[in-house]
């Protein structure tokens, strides 16, 4: 009663083909295969991304670091002058 035997999965795969046709499941399973695959080269790429962004310096210390500069360039003018 707990579980199906093999002769509940065969009617059952029957009526499922006489409802939708062969061609209908393949299409069904083609598309599934396709969505798995998208899902996986998302998040490879979704990974990448971030290992990418941990490597870069954030923007607020580049933009930091320029202004010292400049600022350093521009005393040096003035006392050379």
């Amino acid at each position: 009663m707990g579980s199906f035997s093999i002769w509940h999965w065969l009617i059952v795969l029957v009526i499922v083909l006489v409802l939708f046709g062969r061609g209908r499941v393949s299409e069904i399973m083609g598309d599934f295969g396709k969505g798995i695959k998208s899902f996986k080269d998302g998040m490879n790429d979704e990974d990448k991304a971030a290992s990418d962004k941990s490597d870069a310096k954030p923007a607020a210390q580049i933009g930091s670091s320029q202004a010292d500069t400049s600022a350093t360039t521009s005393e040096t003018k003035n006392t050379q002058a």
